[in-house]
């Protein structure tokens, strides 16, 4: 069944916005674990808008559910990840002023990069997964890169799921699919929300994680914390 992990991101812009610790990284991840959540996403960036490299040191104390840090791998994010060794490290090609993330790897035209800095994770026992567009040659590619795992990112289904749902999964049950054939892990994440992940995960009921921040922290304003990953958890039929 799809665990559901919380991208924590958003929780320090909002510390970040006023200065001090509140509210405080490290407390909202343990009640979130506490809520339900099956891990915690960290996504730290080089001007440390949001996440800094301080509370992912912080959290891998105190983390108990699966820890995934995701980020670009220049070398300060990979020294970091060989520090801290999370559960999972997911490569993403983020530009140092990248808002969000905005696309997957090309697996083909990086692989040796790839390959490189996969290795080095596995060899320290992190599970690594690398971020693709919903493209089945993108897919195969991660699996030469030596990747654990991909992680579709799904801006392009959320954006087109009013529209025709089907249509909108259409390129992710075959990256999906592929995923599946050639032994790879399979996560998804980018603009999942409580309209569109329950249709997502009954396609695609082999997905092993799905990575949600943006959206879920936006609806616990009005539904609050608890409560709202009570719900994210439902549309993963728990």
């Amino acid at each position: 069944m799809t665990k559901l992990s919380v991208n924590v991101n958003k929780i320090a812009v909002l510390r970040n916005s006023r200065g001090g610790d509140v509210p405080n990284v490290v407390n909202v991840s343990l009640d979130v674990e506490r809520f339900g959540g099956e891990g915690i996403t960290v996504h730290p960036r080089p001007d440390a808008r949001h996440i800094r490299y301080s509370d992912v040191r912080d959290l891998k104390r105190v983390v108990s559910t699966e820890f995934n840090i995701e980020g670009n791998p220049i070398d300060s994010f990979i020294d970091l990840v060989l520090e801290v060794c999370p559960t999972q490290v997911t490569l993403v090609p983020d530009a140092e002023d990248a808002i969000t993330s905005s696309a997957g790897w090309d697996t083909i035209a990086n692989r040796e990069f790839l390959s490189e800095v996969c290795a080095r994770f596995k060899a320290a026992g992190i599970r690594t997964s690398i971020f693709v567009d919903p493209v089945a040659s993108m897919v195969e590619g991660a699996k030469a890169c030596g990747a654990d795992r991909v992680e579709l990112y799904t801006e392009a289904y959320a954006s087109g799921y009013k529209a025709d749902r089907e249509a909108a999964i259409a390129p992710y049950i075959v990256a999906a699919e592929k995923a599946r054939e050639v032994g790879l892990g399979l996560n998804a994440g980018h603009d999942l929300s409580l309209e569109n992940l329950a249709y997502f995960v009954e396609r695609i009921p082999w997905c092993d994680e799905v990575s949600i921040g943006h959206a879920l922290i936006a609806d616990a304003l009005y539904l609050g914390l608890e409560r709202c990953i009570t719900e994210y958890r439902k549309c993963l039929g728990k």
